[in-house]
């Protein structure tokens, strides 16, 4: 049984395009983004449209090769591709573009990206022991503030930061109550229709419409369990999936998963809940509170990187978890590594398997993906 609410999240992306269009014809400026890393705040304190730029699709793959080697990430390759080829209207339609040195394969596709459109590359320290990593982050912080000020001609206060951070806190509350209603049996929301809402909040122009719909869809949901209706079975296996960010487009481990009889409870990686499950502080500096939220970010570019195992402890206990799916997209290192050091956690500390999935944005795997996942899921 699927929520009818869903119907607006399923036309949010093809949406957004025609409104970014919209958008550029008011006079709005419009700053376009890749990763969780970026503070979107700044942003919409600055009078601008953040919008999350196209990167999960294969499409406009064959297009980077002819620059970017081949053996790249293809997140890597997918984003540069839409880039240059024009298929992403809102890389089209962004003034500038904020980036950010989560990886190699990034920040030197960025030098090549910058030819493209004017951008802000912020420097995200690779230690999370670094020494002042707090005032590092404050830095790029005031950078970005002073980059903004400077090409968008405009002015971002304290007060209307403020603002922006306490309307963004209460989205994020909004939208883990929603993905909290999967620690029900069965889960009321499949966990592609989750990612359509999460992914959908970075291609949307209206907020106060896609809180609403948030709402709304939450409410439905609600009636649905007291129903009984939900969209698993109860008898389904509750997986959790973890690794390189899945965005739609790409989700075909997630569809291969569901096709099988499991239940995905929810994401963790930074397509999924990431990025919402802590709050920016209210009571700091806006600036300082920033920094402080954004350098917490439990990602693989950071060693060591023990916020992600301590979010996955949680995640299990709460959520019910039977099986974790590691999704690692092909050369990317860190979370390649990262697979085993999370596999023996999840063992140790809570007697639960993990399967890694090594993949990229083609569908030349899918028959070998729905093999590996019918014999895990028989195993749990």
């Amino acid at each position: 049984m699927r929520a009818q609410t869903m119907a607006y999240f399923d036309q949010l992306i093809p949406s957004g395009m025609v409104m970014a269009k919209e958008a550029k014809e008011q006079g709005r400026n419009v700053v376009g983004y890749y990763c969780v890393f970026s503070p979107i705040e700044l942003i919409e304190a600055a009078g601008a449209v953040p919008v999350g730029l196209c990167a999960t699709k294969q499409e406009p793959i064959a297009e980077a090769e002819k620059v970017l080697p081949r053996n790249l990430c293809p997140l890597v390759k997918s984003s540069y591709g839409f880039a240059v080829s024009g298929k992403c209207p809102f890389f089209h339609f962004a003034d500038i573009v904020l980036a950010e040195t989560t990886c190699d394969g990034k920040k030197k596709m960025y030098e090549l990206l910058a030819e493209h459109k004017p951008m802000i590359v912020l420097d995200i320290p690779n230690s999370s022991n670094l020494e002042d990593r707090q005032g590092h982050w404050v830095k790029q912080i005031y950078r970005a503030k002073d980059y903004f000020e400077k090409n968008l001609d405009v002015k971002i206060s304290k007060e209307k930061l403020a603002e922006v951070i306490r309307t963004y806190n209460e989205e994020r509350k909004l939208l883990m109550e929603l993905v909290s209603l999967n620690k029900l049996h069965p889960t009321p929301i499949s966990g592609t229709d989750l990612l359509k809402v999460l992914w959908g909040r970075s291609f949307q122009f209206k907020r106060d419409e896609y809180t609403a719909k948030v709402k709304e869809l939450i409410a439905e949901l609600k009636e649905m369990t007291a129903k009984g209706e939900g969209a698993s079975q109860s008898s389904s296996k509750r997986i959790l999936i973890t690794g390189c960010p899945t965005g739609t487009g790409q989700e075909k481990v997630m569809q291969v998963i569901e096709e099988a009889g499991g239940a995905i409870v929810l994401q963790e990686s930074c397509s999924g809940i990431k990025g919402l499950v802590d709050l920016v502080s209210e009571e700091m500096d806006p600036f300082e509170a920033l920094a402080e939220k954004y350098s917490k970010i439990p990602c693989s570019c950071s060693s060591p990187n023990t916020g992600r195992f301590e979010l996955l402890s949680r995640l299990v206990e709460e959520y019910n978890v039977d099986g974790v799916v590691d999704i690692t997209l092909q050369a990317c290192h860190t979370y390649n590594i990262e697979s085993y050091s999370i596999k023996e956690h999840l063992k140790k500390n809570h007697n639960i398997p993990l399967l890694q999935i090594e993949t990229d944005y083609s569908d030349a795997d899918r028959q070998q993906i729905k093999l590996r996942v019918d014999a895990f899921l028989e195993m749990l």
